[in-house]
């Protein structure tokens, strides 16, 4: 599973696979939809989308000429899991942080 989430991270890093990822949310688009907001070619975006396609986070289906492509949910949701685990960890380190500091504040007081 790291293997898988080590790819999801590496997709969204960048910042026009993070736009495709965002539009893609609201439903399926084709390549060229999908290219419409990006300052880059054509075969630049196929190369982005492929990069999404190999970490499973899109897949793609070519009917004629128009390749339409759709978010993999899933995957999303394996690294919206991941980071939701560490933010409860991290809150709870937090938590136990401010207990800590309280309490020598109060002792301090004494």
């Amino acid at each position: 599973m790291n293997h898988s989430l080590d790819k999801t991270f590496a997709a969204l890093a960048d910042p026009a696979r993070r736009t495709m990822v965002e539009r893609l949310v609201i439903g399926p688009a084709t390549v060229s939809e999908l290219a419409l907001p990006l300052p880059m070619s054509l075969p630049a975006v196929m190369l982005h989308l492929k990069v999404l396609e190999d970490a499973g986070l899109v897949t793609s289906r070519k009917e004629g000429r128009v390749r339409t492509c759709r978010i993999e949910p899933e995957k999303l949701s394996l690294a919206e899991r991941w980071v939701s685990a560490r933010r409860i960890m991290w809150e709870n380190s937090l938590d136990g942080l401010k207990a800590y500091l309280d309490g020598a504040k109060t002792e301090k007081k004494k």
